[in-house]
């Protein structure tokens, strides 16, 4: 049964101008969300709350991707990202290396290191153990610690998404870190079940993933999260994620940005004959965040994800395009290529907003908000931030 227009108008009215949806609004509309006369007044109440939040500001953070190691102990059904030691595309980056990747990311105005690796290598293959132990370290997170060093003292400022951190690790990580982060990707155990994507992820516990991220709100600790749609999951789980991210918002104030994150097939994985969303669906899911988290919530959607309806996430409510590279692929989706900056700028404006770029924490925080950091990254941001905290102006894309 389709929901009359004037109870759809009345419960995102009742959003925009409340700040949020609210839980009971939010369940009725979700199983509707596949209905234009729904998802389009959907979209437009999420456009509106993030006009009265953000404006027309859209932002991006420029970046170099380091997968400081691919091997890991989890195996979902359908990540192309994990290797096997055995495989010929195992790595594991040394400190020098590390090094050349952020003098590549220099050359090309970058300010975030990306660090993205598997979870707890170490406890699954003693290969891994064996090299760490021969270069002084007891864990993948002691010698993480080094390599986020490495890039922060080589220029830029690291973001590092490890998996799952215990929060001494993550007080370890503080002093070379500007931000850190943890995919959430969904809050429902029945993604664990045998047969489901999660069944071989140990690290994927839906209560592990939420311990960290409020140990991480504990340490005061600018984290990212997000939702990653298209993977199993009903409708109604994506929305209690989301409805989860608001709460440990709502309790701490550290979650400095939410992924909307559709999944894609991947030749050889377990999932590899599944659907990908719709577009529209996932702008729908784009929207829900907005209108769930409010007006002052940083919502991201990767553009590389979805080159050809970035207009239409546009009109969704997002505020920001995350990071992007003109030095290195994105490895957890090497398939899909970034857009150029000049491109991204380019249609970001023609769709009526403004494109700035940011630090890889959000300006709020670095001006409102200093004492999340620690001394060696707030002195850090001079460095790399305008009186306003954005990034300073490139030449390049101001020409553009």
């Amino acid at each position: 049964m389709s929901l009359p227009a004037a109870e759809v108008q009345a419960r995102l009215k009742d959003a925009v101008e409340s700040g949020r949806l609210s839980c009971d609004a939010a369940r009725v509309l979700t199983p509707h969300l596949l209905d234009p006369a729904v998802r389009e007044p959907v979209l437009e109440a999420a456009l509106e709350s993030k006009r009265r939040g953000k404006g027309d500001l859209v932002t991006f953070s420029r970046n170099v991707f380091i997968p400081l190691t691919n091997l890991c102990r989890d195996r979902c059904a359908y990540c192309t990202f994990a290797k096997l030691p055995e495989s010929p595309e195992a790595r594991t980056y040394s400190l020098g290396e590390v090094r050349d990747v952020v003098r590549g990311g220099l050359a090309t105005g970058c300010i975030e290191a990306l660090f993205c690796l598997g979870d707890k290598p170490e406890v699954a293959y003693r290969s891994h153990q064996e090299w760490l132990d021969e270069r002084g370290y007891d864990s993948t997170p002691a010698y993480l610690v080094d390599a986020c060093r490495a890039a922060f003292e080589g220029g830029m400022l690291p973001h590092t998404n490890a998996g799952i951190l215990s929060a001494e690790q993550m007080a370890e990580l503080r002093p070379w870190n500007a931000s850190m982060g943890l995919m959430l990707e969904n809050v429902s155990p029945r993604l664990r079940e045998r047969g489901m994507p999660h069944f071989h992820a140990p690290d994927k516990d839906p209560a592990l993933r939420i311990r960290m991220h409020e140990e991480a709100g504990e340490l005061a600790i600018p984290f990212t999260t997000g939702i990653l749609l298209g993977i199993g999951e009903t409708p109604e789980e994506r929305l209690e994620t989301l409805l989860v991210i608001r709460d440990l918002q709502s309790r701490f104030g550290h979650i400095q940005e939410t992924i909307v994150q559709p999944f894609h097939p991947k030749p050889g994985t377990k999932m590899r004959a599944a659907n990908s969303l719709p577009d529209e669906e996932v702008a729908a899911w784009v929207a829900m965040a907005r209108l769930v988290l409010g007006p002052e919530a940083n919502v991201q959607a990767p553009p590389n994800l979805a080159p050809r309806v970035l207009e239409l996430l546009l009109r969704s409510g997002l505020n920001d395009w995350g990071g992007v590279s003109p030095v290195t692929v994105d490895f957890i989706n090497p398939e899909a290529p970034w857009p150029t900056l000049p491109a991204l700028h380019e249609r970001t404006t023609a769709a009526g907003h403004r494109l700035r770029e940011r630090l890889p924490v959000y300006p709020e925080d670095i001006l409102g908000r200093p004492e999340m950091f620690d001394p060696n990254v707030r002195a850090a941001f001079g460095r790399f931030a305008d009186a306003e905290g954005f990034a300073r102006p490139d030449p390049a894309m101001e020409a553009a």
